[in-house]
């Protein structure tokens, strides 16, 4: 017996509805469709252990595998399934579930599994009919639900701790284990408060990590010292959405860029490192800005309806990123961050980066 948590389910959702709706409808930055713009689906691609399906939009919905006709189902019986999947996604109170009732109909449709690799930021392949270029291209697609919890846009790892060195300070043994051993619900600003009132400063020094560091330089070059700052005021502010973070940093400029002319020279820069991290960039492999989900993101809101945010229209995507997005704090432990240690007679502090959709 199958079984999966909301997300999981929720790529089958999208398979269902996708073949019901027949259309893919836009998204703006506030998660609203865009009115009088729409792709119509020509076939959903599907590769499960055994071989690949298409699921060709006609008449009928067409299951195809090697060129042979597998399935012939009317559209209106993916449509039905799709409106008993949400309501068995919705009502659930478990982590994991099992909805046999589904899991009859996808043997049926030649679905042997719930969800895509995790391998790859693809969990969708579309082919759709652009009708301002009049072509059909292939769209891999990532998919994130409302119907669950919030999902991570970049996880935590001893890969995305940041280094910062300790000025204008000299602590003893026992005043750094007094400020380690801060153990409040916000222990990290606290910390970094409690550094504050004796008088020291932080400066960012490195990523841990080589290939994440390089991978952000080769978005921009002082994408490491830009991410620093962000970084830094999180754990220091009470902010914690991307936008609002972006919105201290534009003002005090702690790379002195010229604003003269109003360039949003920080906004602009997390933008694209955003939008890499979207479609395929990882921290702890070499990224090489090849897009693993060339389409963009499919979004499954609260009521089922489902967003696309095109990579054609990329303003409507990055803003999409920049206005859902918050920082939150991982685990300390587990990722070694958050407190004082000394090394070559100097002071250190690490910091962690993990990037979680707001809704």
């Amino acid at each position: 017996m199958l079984k999966g948590n909301k997300g999981e389910w929720s790529e089958m959702y999208i398979l269902l509805k996708l073949l019901g709706d027949t259309v893919l409808y836009p998204g703006n930055e506030h998660i609203e469709r865009i009115p009088n713009i729409l792709y119509p689906i020509i076939k959903i691609l599907r590769s499960e252990s055994d071989r690949n399906f298409e699921y060709s939009i006609e008449d009928n919905i067409v299951i195809v595998s090697g060129n042979e006709e597998v399935l012939r189902l009317p559209v209106s019986e993916f449509k039905a399934k799709s409106i008993d999947l949400l309501k068995y996604i919705k009502k659930s109170s478990h982590t994991t579930f099992a909805i046999p009732e589904i899991e009859a109909f996808m043997q049926k449709i030649k679905c042997t599994s719930i969800k895509a690799s995790s391998s790859v930021k693809t969990d969708i392949t579309i082919v759709i009919h652009d009708e301002k270029t009049n072509q059909t291209p292939t769209l891999g697609f990532s998919i994130k639900s409302q119907l669950g919890s919030p999902s991570t846009l970049l996880n935590a790892s001893k890969t995305t701790n940041f280094t910062f060195r300790i000025s204008n300070l000299q602590l003893d043994s026992q005043e750094i284990k007094a400020i380690n051993n801060i153990d409040t619900d916000s222990k990290i600003k606290d910390r970094i408060e409690a550094i504050h009132s004796r008088g020291g400063t932080f400066q960012f020094v490195a990523i841990d990590k080589q290939i994440f560091s390089n991978n952000l330089i080769l978005m921009d070059s002082l994408l490491p010292q830009i991410i620093s700052q962000i970084v830094f005021k999180y754990f220091s502010t009470e902010n914690t959405k991307i936008v609002d973070l972006l919105s201290v940093i534009e003002q005090q400029n702690p790379l002195n860029f010229d604003t003269t002319n109003n360039h949003p020279f920080y906004t602009y820069k997390i933008k694209r490192f955003l939008t890499d991290t979207a479609l395929g960039m990882v921290p702890s492999k070499v990224w090489t800005g090849q897009y693993d989900a060339t389409g963009g993101y499919l979004i499954v809101k609260k009521d089922g309806a489902i967003l696309c945010y095109h990579i054609y229209n990329r303003n409507d995507f990055e803003n999409y990123l920049i206005n859902n997005t918050k920082l939150e704090t991982a685990s300390s432990s587990r990722h070694k961050f958050g407190k004082i240690y000394e090394e070559d007679s100097e002071l250190f502090f690490k910091l962690n980066l993990q990037i979680r959709f707001t809704k």
